[in-house]
């Protein structure tokens, strides 16, 4: 039997997933898994208890009244200014200047805690990245490109897990990627089985729109030489007509994990609160799931509000809804702006192409040696009117748009919105916005609408873009910061975990060295470097802005929230190559720390 890949949530009419004729290759955001794995790790009625989360809250610390002293303040405030000293009570910031001025401002009773020279910066701002997504998949075992160079190295790791499972646990992993990795293109059952012929292995590229299983998984889910292909998701095969154990899109990749009753059990409470604590490590205070409902539907929504009333979140979530529950969400009566300072929905997110490294995303003319231009998941009279609608009702925009001719479809749909006076709610975005040409650039400064980019593209994938994606002169039109800089534009940075792992100095020290890291000490597009200055405003303050609450967070002010993190090192002052070693020592969140680490001894 045939795994249906039009999965569901609640009732089977949440979300239909309907893909080209063919495996597109997508991004991972728009990946088929996240639905089945939804439906596999159905939303349990506790989660949406505020006492669940509160019994399962990590962090006992108090909000301190304190007065941090021998500090280097980066504000990020309009002035740029620089202070030594910053003062918080009741969660939120009270003063910054010099230490007498700040302890003269505070209570007589604060908490003077010496920072020894070390940097307070703003609450890192992750601006685009999946939640539910990465939770679903996040204890899943990483054998990707960021721990295993070589893909034989993942295997053995592998080999060495499942000598400690138990008869018939499934061994679950993610991340592959043949086009970082060295090693073989596809992960067949000769390679798996080396993992474990007792226990069935399963193994989602990082594409996630295919799957590699053992020998195991395959006699487990029945599926043979006589099993029927789904011609929109077709199982790889030997010569002789055997299953090798790719699995490619959703339907046959949910044709086997549907056996592992394992994923019943999976901890997603736990997944959920480990993500806030691995952002807390990374200095992140403040993180915007794109794409909201695209894993327990609607429903979500319950999920985020019961886990920002209990105390027990350590990140700040903002969020924009999946398009593809446009009737739902409307029926919800949701309004852009609603929530709370813990989670708040701040935009209406659109996929208008898929990816450029998967050639998918849409462009003005081939790719490199292909005779294809990509895919348009939204035709562009479509998204004009989806953005004339959606502005209409007041939602700010979040539109993923890769190509270039993505991007035109997209400013079409702005311009359209804004001359008709609709486009009021701003800033709205262009997300990854990854082939910019001149022209665009100034309709993008003329619309006053906002890119973030994705810079791991330049470092991870820029030598394929310029060597089998596009060609050298196209490449170098990838994530172009400065020449958006130059132009007044504000832009931000991002990682789109799972895509690329969430860090914010990675992200920074990419966007000033634009180095390639399958090419040590070459560069794309060196012209688009960024000052560190820059950098640390599109992960700050202008990330803020672009989630619609840098009233509240993004740079240190009176009046603020005291979200805020302690540096061991100035990116300012150590060389641009080791940005993204530099130690983050404590986040604060709402004026209480939710990370140390053991280097930390400030507080």
């Amino acid at each position: 039997m045939l795994f249906d890949d039009t999965l569901s949530f609640e009732s089977g009419s949440d979300l239909e997933w309907n893909f080209p004729d063919q495996d597109n290759h997508g991004c991972a955001c728009c990946s088929p898994v996240f639905a089945f794995l939804g439906q596999r790790t159905a939303l349990k009625q506790e989660l949406t208890s505020v006492d669940f989360w509160k019994s399962r809250n990590r962090v006992d610390s108090p909000i301190r009244n304190a007065v941090m002293v021998n500090a280097t303040v980066i504000t990020m405030d309009a002035d740029h200014s620089v202070f030594d000293a910053i003062a918080i009570k009741d969660g939120k910031v009270i003063a910054c200047g010099s230490k007498d001025e700040v302890v003269s401002a505070a209570d007589p009773d604060a908490e003077i805690i010496d920072c020894r020279g070390r940097v307070i910066l703003p609450g890192f701002i992750e601006p685009h990245m999946h939640f539910l997504p990465i939770a679903s998949i996040g204890r899943f075992e990483d054998v990707g490109p960021y721990r295993f160079e070589k893909t034989a190295d993942a295997i053995d790791h592998l080999k060495e897990l499942a000598q400690e499972l138990s008869d018939g646990q499934w061994l679950m992993a993610r991340q592959f990627d043949p086009s970082l990795q060295e090693g073989p293109d596809v992960l067949t059952t000769d390679l798996l089985d080396r993992v474990s012929t007792r226990d069935p292995v399963f193994v989602y590229n990082a594409s996630l729109h295919f799957g590699y299983c053992n020998s195991v998984a395959l006699r487990l889910a029945g599926i043979d030489k006589n099993t029927p292909d789904d011609p929109v998701s077709p199982y790889g095969r030997w010569p002789n007509g055997e299953p090798n154990g790719v699995l490619k899109g959703g339907a046959a990749m949910g044709s086997v994990v549907r056996f592992n009753q394992g994923q019943n059990d999976y901890d997603l409470a736990g997944a959920i609160l480990d993500i806030c604590q691995r952002a807390n490590q990374l200095g992140i205070t403040t993180f915007c799931d794109q794409a909201t409902g695209s894993v327990q539907g609607v429903k979500e929504i319950e999920l985020y509000n019961a886990l920002a009333a209990s105390g027990s979140m350590t990140a700040r979530l903002r969020y924009s809804l999946s398009y593809r529950l446009q009737e739902k969400w409307d029926s919800l009566g949701i309004q852009c702006g609603s929530g709370s300072d813990m989670a708040r929905v701040v935009g209406w997110k659109i996929v208008s192409d898929g990816s450029n490294q998967g050639f998918t995303g849409l462009q003005r003319e081939p790719y490199l040696h292909r005779e294809d231009a990509g895919l348009a998941y939204v035709p562009a009279a479509e998204l004009t009117e989806m953005v004339m609608d959606r502005a209409s009702r007041g939602w700010a925009l979040v539109i993923h748009a890769n190509g270039d001719q993505a991007i035109d479809n997209t400013l079409d749909a702005y311009e359209a919105a804004a001359a008709a006076g609709l486009l009021t709610n701003q800033p709205c975005r262009i997300e990854h916005c990854s082939i910019l040409h001149d022209d665009q650039i100034e309709r993008i400064a003329a619309l006053g609408v906002s890119p973030s980019f994705l810079i791991g593209h330049v470092y991870y994938w820029g030598h394929a873009m310029r060597e089998r994606v596009f060609g050298e002169a196209k490449a170098e039109l990838l994530d172009r910061t400065a020449a958006c800089e130059a132009r007044g534009i504000r832009w931000t940075l991002h990682s789109d975990e799972p895509v690329t792992q969430m860090g914010p100095l990675r992200c920074i020290q990419n966007a000033v060295t634009r180095d390639l890291w399958k090419e040590p000490g070459k560069k794309l597009a060196p012209e688009e470097a960024v000052s560190v200055d820059a950098a640390l405003r599109a992960m700050t303050i202008d990330a803020a802005w672009q989630c619609h609450s840098d009233h509240e967070v993004g740079s240190l002010e009176p009046g603020k929230l005291a979200d805020f993190v302690v540096l061991e090192s100035d990116p300012r002052e150590v060389p641009a190559t080791e940005i993204s070693t530099i130690k983050v020592l404590e986040t604060w969140l709402g004026g209480r720390q939710v990370y140390a680490s053991v280097n930390a001894s400030a507080a």
